[in-house]
C-alpha cells in the first residue's frame, strides 16, 4: 500500500537523503520518495510486514518528525502540521535573537582589545587571563544551548553515515569550543606554574567567538532558507471550497437540501441562476449557459442543453434546470483535480543543493585530513600540543559557515530584488530551477489574453452608422446577464453612448435575444438564430467566417424590417504577451500554448503571436497530462496559469508561475507569483534565476577558495619548508572573511535589471 506521511525538520538535500535512506532500512518498505519542498514523503510498503508507525519511527531515528499526512484542512492532524511548521519557524526566530544577544558582548569582550575599545579592568592583563577566557566561555554557553539542534541531528546523521549541513556545523563549531576549553585549562596551569608565556599564548588562541559567530549566522542563514519555502497544503483547502456544501435533490416530488457528501449517483438535482453546481451530472430538463471558467479555462459562459454534461463548481449563469448526478464524492471532476494538486506536489523532485551535495564528501575529507595531519606530526617528532592545533586548525578552516550562507544569502536577495518587480518567488527550489527550464507552458486566457471580452470589430449595413448600431445593441443587450453583452454595453460606456429602456425581454438560451424598445422588435443572436427569424444576412456570412477565424465570436443585430450589422467579441491579446513569447525564443526556451477555448480560436491566437505549439480543447487533467509529458521527455517546464483549471498543471510543473489576478487557488499552487499580470514579468523570473544561480556559484566558489588554500597551510603542508604554520585564530579569520566575501557578493544581485531582448 501506499501512504503519504509529512515530515518535519528537513532544511537540506542531505536531509532528504537522510530520511529515505533511513526509511528504505525498514523491513517492507519497497519504495520512497521524499519531497522537500513540500516536506512530505510517499511509501509504498508491505503492511503485512511494517505499518505506520514504524515507518514514523524510522523517521525519527533519522534526526526528524513525522506525521500521517490527510488530505485537506479540516482534519486535525493536517492543523497540527501546518502548526507544527509555524511552531518551528518561531524556534528558529527566538534562537536568533537570543544567539545575538550574546554573541554581541563575546565579539566585544574576545575582540575589543584589538580595535582598542573600553574593557572592564577585570578581563585586562595576563593576570586577568582566565576571567578573560571564562566570562567568553559562559557567554558561549546559552548559544550553544540553544542551537544543540545542530549537534543532535549532525553528530547523528554523521554516525549514521549520511552527514550534512549541520554535521559540518557541529565538527566546526565543536572544535572552536574543545580547543577553547582547552586553552581555558593551559592557562590555569600556566597561571598555577607562572608560565605567563603559555598564559598569554592560550589568551590569544581562545576560539569562542568562532563558535557563536558560526552557530549564530548558520542559524540566521536557515530561518531565511525556511521561510521562503512555498507551502501548497492551502490550496487544497481553498479547492474544497469551491464546491457548494448542499445541493437541492428532488426525491419522490419533494425538494431536500442535503449535504453535498450526500447526493448519491442518479438524484435528481434543482439548479437555479447564479448557484454553484454540486457535482458532475447530466442535463435532463431545461437549459442555461454555464460559466466553466475555473476549471476549463474557457474565456466565455457554455450554452447547456438537456444531454449536455455539467461540471461540479461550475457556475449557473442564467436559466433554471435540472440535472441527473452521475459523479459524486471523490469520483467528480473537482475532487480529481484536487487528487492532481497533492500527486504533482508529492512527485515534484526536490532541487539537491550544491553545497550539500559536496558537504556529503567534504566533511569525511575533512575530518580525515585533520586526523592524518595530526597523526603526521606526531609521528615527526612535533609535541602533542602543536598536533593538536594543527588538527583544530584544519578543522575551523573547513568551517561552513560561508558554505551554509552561500545559497540563502544569494536567495534572499534575489527573491528581495524580485518582489520589488512585483515578483514573488515563494521557495528557494523555484528561483533555484528556473534557470533550467527549457519550455514554458502558457494557458491562454487570462494569461496571454485579457480573460474578459471586448468588442473588437463593428460592421454595419448599409445606411447604418457605427454609433447608431451600438447605441441600438448596448441597449437590448443591457438586461442579459450574458458577458459578450456585457462587452458591448461596456464600449457603449467608454464611447460617451447613452443606452435606451427597453419595454420587453425575451433571451432564449444558445439562440439570442428579441427585445420591444419604441414600440419596433429587434434581434441580437447568432447567425442561426437570424434565418429563424427569417432576417436576410447571407451577403455578411463571409465576414463573419472570416471574423471566426480570427477567434472573435460575431454577433448579428436586426429589426423586424431589416439587418442593421454585426459586432465581434473577443478576449484580446495582451499588449505585453507577443513581446513576452519573442524573449522566451530568444532565450532559447520553447513556448506552448494550452487551453480549453476551441481549436479555432486557439489557432487565431497562434498565427497572431508565433508560437510553434498549441493544444486546445483541454481539460485539466489533460493540461496536467501535457505538461506530465514534456518533462518525460527529459525537459524542465514552467506553466503560467490564472485559472482554477491550471492548479494540477502548475503543480506538476517544475516551476508552476501563477499570474497575479487570477484565483486564490492558481496563486497557492503555484512557485512564482506575477503581481502585475504581465507575461513579461514570468521572462525576467527566469532572468532573474540566471542572475542568482551565477551569484550562488561564484559564492560557493568563495567559500572552497579559503578551504583550496587554507586546508594544506593549516595541515602545516608548507612549515617544514617556509616556516609557515596557520594559527586556528588566523584560520577562524579567514573563514569569517570568506563569509564577508559570500555577503558582499550577494548584494551585488540588488544590480539586477532584466535584459531586452
Amino acid at each position: 500500500m501506499k501512504q503519504k506521511f509529512s515530515v518535519l525538520g528537513m532544511t537540506c538535500s542531505a536531509c532528504q537523503a537522510s530520511v529515505e535512506k533511513g526509511v528504505k532500512n525498514v523491513p517492507g518498505v519497497q519504495n520512497v520518495s521524499v519531497n522537500l519542498l513540500s516536506n512530505s514523503m510517499v511509501v509504498d510498503f508491505l503492511n503485512d510486514i511494517t505499518n505506520n508507525n514504524q515507518i514514523i519511527q524510522a523517521v525519527v531515528d533519522a534526526g526528524y518528525n513525522a506525521t500521517l499526512y490527510v488530505r485537506g484542512g479540516e482534519s486535525t492532524v493536517h492543523n497540527n502540521v501546518n502548526n507544527k511548521i509555524d511552531l518551528e519557524l518561531k524556534e528558529m526566530k527566538t534562537r536568533i535573537i537570543v544567539s545575538t544577544i550574546f554573541l554581541i558582548p563575546l565579539l566585544y569582550i574576545a575582540m575589543g582589545h584589538m580595535f582598542k575599545l573600553p574593557l572592564p579592568s577585570i578581563v585586562h592583563g595576563d593576570k586577568n587571563a582566565l576571567t578573560f577566557a571564562f566570562i567568553q566561555f559562559l557567554l558561549l554557553l546559552p548559544i550553544v544551548y540553544v542551537n544543540s539542534k545542530y549537534f543532535t541531528i549532525g553528530f547523528k546523521t554523521l554516525f549514521a553515515g549520511s552527514p550534512n549541513m549541520d554535521s559540518l556545523i557541529a565538527i566546526g563549531s565543536s572544535a572552536a569550543v574543545l580547543y577553547g576549553i582547552f586553552a581555558i585549562f593551559k592557562i590555569g596551569y600556566g597561571l598555577g606554574h607562572d608560565n605567563m608565556d603559555m598564559v598569554m599564548h592560550y589568551s590569544m588562541d581562545l576560539y569562542f567567538e568562532s563558535a557563536g559567530t558560526i552557530l549564530t549566522l548558520i542559524t540566521f542563514g536557515k530561518f531565511l532558507e525556511a521561510r521562503s519555502k512555498g507551502k501548497t497544503k492551502e490550496a487544497i483547502s481553498k479547492l474544497m471550497d469551491l464546491a457548494p456544501k448542499t445541493a437541492t435533490v428532488l426525491r419522490d416530488g419533494t425538494e431536500y437540501e442535503i449535504p453535498v457528501e450526500e447526493v448519491i449517483i442518479h438524484d435528481i438535482i434543482l439548479v437555479k441562476p447564479g448557484q454553484s453546481i454540486p457535482v458532475d451530472g447530466t442535463i435532463i430538463e431545461g437549459s442555461t449557459a454555464i460559466d466553466q471558467s475555473a476549471l476549463t479555462g474557457e474565456s466565455i459562459p457554455v450554452e447547456k442543453q438537456v444531454g449536455d454534461k455539467v461540471i461540479a463548481a461550475t457556475i449557473n449563469k442564467s436559466g433554471f434546470f435540472k440535472f441527473s448526478a452521475e459523479k459524486v464524492g471523490d469520483d467528480t471532476t473537482l475532487a480529481q483535480i484536487i487528487q492532481l494538486v497533492e500527486d504533482a506536489n508529492s512527485s515534484k523532485a526536490p532541487i539537491a543543493k550544491l553545497a550539500d551535495k559536496i558537504s556529503g564528501v567534504f566533511v569525511p575529507v575533512v575530518i580525515g585530513i585533520a586526523i592524518l595531519a595530526t597523526i603526521i606530526w606526531i609521528l615527526l617528532g612535533a609535541s602533542f600540543e602543536f598536533a593538536l592545533t594543527i588538527g583544530i586548525a584544519v578543522l575551523v578552516i573547513s568551517c561552513p559557515c560561508a558554505l551554509g550562507l552561500a545559497t540563502p544569502v544569494a536567495i534572499m536577495v534575489g527573491t528581495g530584488k524580485g518582489a520589488t518587480n512585483g515578483i514573488l518567488i515563494k521557495s528557494a527550489e523555484a528561483l533555484e530551477l528556473a534557470h533550467t527550464i527549457q519550455t514554458v507552458v502558457l494557458d491562454k486566457t487570462g494569461t496571454i489574453t485579457e480573460g474578459k471580452p471586448k468588442v473588437t470589430d463593428i460592421i454595419t449595413a448599409d445606411g447604418i452608422t457605427e454609433k447608431t448600431l451600438l447605441e441600438l445593441a448596448a441597449s437590448i443587450e443591457k438586461p442579459s446577464e450574458h458577458p459578450l453583452a456585457d462587452a458591448i454595453v461596456e464600449k457603449a460606456n467608454e464611447l460617451g453612448i447613452q443606452t435606451h429602456k427597453v419595454d420587453e425581454f425575451n433571451a432564449m438560451p444558445g439562440r439570442g435575444i428579441i427585445a420591444k424598445m419604441n414600440d419596433a422588435y429587434y434581434y441580437a443572436g447568432n447567425l442561426a438564430f437570424m434565418e429563424e427569424n427569417k432576417i436576410q444576412v447571407s451577403q455578411y456570412k463571409h465576414k463573419s467566417d472570416a471574423l471566426a477565424n480570427d477567434g472573435k465570436t460575431p454577433l448579428y443585430f436586426a429589426s423586424s424590417e431589416k439587418f442593421l450589422g454585426l459586432i465581434a467579441v473577443a478576449d484580446v491579446v495582451k499588449p505585453t504577451s507577443k513581446e513576452a513569447i519573442e524573449r522566451f525564443k530568444a532565450m532559447g526556451i520553447d513556448v506552448v500554448m494550452l487551453t480549453g477555448d476551441n481549436k479555432k480560436t486557439a489557432e487565431a491566437i497562434r498565427k497572431q503571436l508565433n508560437i510553434n505549439k498549441v493544444v486546445a480543447e483541454v481539460l485539466p487533467q489533460d493540461k496536467e497530462l501535457e505538461v506530465r509529458t514534456i518533462q518525460e521527455s527529459g525537459k524542465k517546464v514552467a506553466m503560467v496559469g490564472d485559472g482554477i483549471n491550471d492548479a494540477p498543471a502548475l503543480a506538476r510543473a517544475d516551476v508552476g508561475i501563477a499570474i497575479g489576478a487570477g484565483t486564490d487557488i492558481a496563486i497557492e499552487s503555484a512557485d512564482i507569483v506575477l503581481m502585475k499580470s504581465d507575461l513579461l514579468d514570468a521572462v525576467t523570473a527566469i532572468q532573474l534565476s540566471k542572475a542568482t544561480i551565477k551569484n550562488i556559484k561564484e559564492n560557493l566558489f568563495w567559500a572552497f577558495f579559503y578551504n583550496i588554500i587554507g586546508i594544506p597551510l593549516a595541515a602545516g603542508i608548507f612549515y617544514s619548508l617556509l616556516g609557515w604554520k596557520l594559527n586556528p585564530m588566523f584560520a577562524a579569520a579567514a573563514m569569517s572573511l570568506s563569509s564577508v566575501f559570500v555577503v558582499s557578493n550577494a548584494l551585488r544581485l540588488k544590480f539586477f535589471k532584466a535584459k531586452n531582448k
